[in-house]
């Protein structure tokens, strides 16, 4: 073990529990472990301090006698296993007869693409594993948040554990950050590093002068995430309250917001109703195969349209036709009073949208709106309003959740705000923006308190 005393937290655990693996103690041969990150360097370092280990001159002849080692590669003379690096990248990893995979720092996962590629493999030696080790990040509704879900329900016994043992190492509550003494919570070796101590002090002063900027402290260090304050729309937390049940909204009125800014890309639809002064949601989105940006969409689209939440259009382009078929069949179960689309949009849809009753030059009929950015300004604290208090519910929807985390507000004339895409092609707003056009009228929704239905009328 004082082999092992410099190499401190999850990676100096990961590090030893792989080397005792690939030994006799483990005693199975041929039990090789892959470790994978995002990156080359985040992948090697389980694997260079174990390298480094080796490299010891005090016990480097002892250790040439039962291993071989390189740069890339460590292996047990005796049971042939080895421990290697891999990026987060799927190609060539079929096939892989891993004994363990590792997966270090999953919190920049924004799915189980990659990781599914490589756990195919296990199950062909005895006693396959996987360990993940991370801190928490920015990503959200990723691989992290999902495997931190199945802990806490495992923790609370609300779900078996099925050989999954979860060891979250965090604050308590925010409050706690103030006590420096609380801090091992977060970081249990932290009583053997004192110049990591130290540097966590220096960043918590920071923090405290200016907690937005320097959020990444209580993210990266306390592990509890504060997203990027300074530009999201809401916090994780709020946009997750938005998971609550839809009651029984058939019948009801609604207005139906529609984001449509490229007919090559994505499209958003967004019906948005009130009921005993909350409001709730329906949202479906549209996504073109012919779109550029698909191979940067991280989110698993396919199981997204399995989920019904949105329709994958295998054309040059979504065609206005397909969006008002939909608004046609929601029509007979909703009562939609308008549809708001955004004014520079609605050349797109005109056309269709008549064919169906909705006509933006029937002022007469005034069933739809051409949204202004200063129509959208005017309701941002309305919708800011909806998170902090947990006002608006749209089901379990994780496209939902990916579009509202991909927002972000950006100052406007006359201390407004305006919102805009954290990064434009990988990470989309369509469905966000619909509901920010519906959020416009959502002052001509009527007031109801309750639904009461009649009993049936037998002929």
């Amino acid at each position: 073990m004082l082999l092992w005393e410099e190499v401190g937290g999850k990676n100096g655990y990961l590090s030893f529990e792989d080397f005792c693996l690939i030994t006799e103690t483990n005693g199975i041969a041929y039990y090789d472990i892959d470790i994978s990150a995002n990156s080359e360097e985040q992948a090697r370092t389980s694997f260079d301090e174990i390298y480094n280990v080796l490299e010891n001159p005090k016990f480097k002849k002892v250790f040439e006698r039962n291993f071989r080692w390189t740069k890339t590669e460590i292996v047990n003379l005796k049971t042939k296993s080895k421990i290697r690096y891999r990026t987060n990248n799927p190609k060539g990893k079929d096939g892989l007869r891993s004994g363990k995979v590792d997966f270090d720092e999953p919190h920049a996962y924004e799915n189980w693409d990659n990781i599914n590629v490589f756990t195919t493999g296990l199950g062909k030696k005895p006693h396959p594993r996987r360990t993940y080790i991370s801190t928490n990040g920015d990503v959200r509704d990723g691989v992290l948040d999902n495997l931190i879900d199945k802990s806490n329900m495992i923790l609370k016994g609300e779900m078996p554990d099925n050989g999954f043992l979860p060891f979250i190492c965090k604050l308590d509550k925010e409050e706690e950050v103030d006590d420096t003494e609380n801090w091992q919570k977060a970081n249990p070796s932290l009583i053997y590093l004192p110049s990591l101590k130290e540097q966590m002090i220096k960043e918590y002063t920071d923090y405290k002068i200016d907690p937005i900027l320097n959020s990444a402290f209580m993210t990266k260090r306390m592990n509890i995430p504060k997203g990027k304050q300074d530009i999201e729309v809401a916090k994780w937390e709020d946009i997750l309250a938005t998971k609550g049940d839809l009651p029984n909204l058939e019948g009801m009125s609604c207005i139906l917001g529609l984001d449509y800014t490229k007919t090559t890309d994505f499209l958003g639809a967004f019906l948005l109703f009130k009921l005993k002064g909350k409001f709730y949601g329906i949202h479906h989105s549209w996504y073109c195969t012919n779109s550029k940006d698909l191979k940067r969409i991280k989110i698993p689209l396919n199981e997204m349209e399995e989920r019904g939440l949105i329709t994958k259009v295998d054309s040059v382009e979504i065609h206005p036709s397909e969006v008002c078929k939909w608004i046609e069949i929601q029509a007979k179960k909703y009562d939609i009073r308008k549809i708001v689309v955004d004014n520079f949009r609605y050349a797109l849809l005109s056309s269709e949208l008549k064919k169906i009753g909705f006509d933006a030059s029937d002022k007469e009929a005034n069933k739809v709106k051409l949204s202004r950015p200063s129509d959208i300004m005017k309701v941002v604290p309305i919708i800011d309003s909806t998170f902090v208090n947990h006002n608006i519910i749209w089901g379990d929807d994780p496209l939902m959740r990916w579009y509202t985390n991909n927002t972000k507000l950006e100052p406007a004339p006359n201390n407004n705000f305006k919102y805009g895409k954290i990064e434009p092609k990988s990470r989309k707003t369509d469905g966000f923006m619909a509901y920010v056009n519906a959020m416009i009228c959502a002052d001509e929704l009527p007031e109801i308190e309750e639904m009461t239905f009649m009993d049936a009328i037998v002929f």
